[in-house]
């Protein structure tokens, strides 16, 4: 599994507006340069994440991105997801029907322990705490890693 550009994309705004979360409206240039997004790109991937209920897009002069919820209620799970869809290691897990050694495989076993922990370790990581660590990390300390968590 990789993850795509359109994902990265989603996640750099998505973190960019958590970071500004005190603001209303910012606009696609302003995030499209902080972030080094192409504006065009970005547009497109906004769209994506305004479907999901993630960000709502508002028109003209006065117009921007803002998030819809508070970046404590937004997993990077999430963000990924609304992008590039469920995350599946193997087609395998995805489409059981393409595979006949399922019930005998041992790696499906661990393809699905392994889907299963990086969607519980994206899925409790929220925008708020990516967003701390970034402006740690802008005011020259290094982030604190994240806390563990029983998954």
């Amino acid at each position: 599994m990789r993850l795509t550009r359109a994902g990265e994309y989603a996640i750099r705004c998505v973190l960019y507006l958590a970071m500004h979360s005190e603001r209303t409206l910012i606009g696609r240039k302003e995030i499209a340069e902080a972030m080094d997004v192409p504006a065009q790109f970005l547009g497109k991937v906004a769209q994506q994440l305004a479907r999901a209920g993630i960000i709502s897009i508002r028109q003209g002069s006065q117009g921007g991105y803002e998030l819809v919820r508070r970046s404590e209620d937004i997993t990077l799970l999430s963000v990924i997801e609304a992008i590039d869809g469920e995350i599946f290691l193997n087609d395998c897990i995805n489409r059981p029907e393409s595979c006949d050694r399922q019930t005998i495989c041992s790696v499906h076993h661990v393809w699905e322990n392994a889907r299963r922990q990086l969607r519980s370790t994206l899925g409790a990581t929220t925008l708020a705490e990516l967003a701390a660590m970034e402006k740690r990390t802008c005011q020259g300390r290094s982030p604190e890693p994240l806390p563990a968590r029983n998954g």
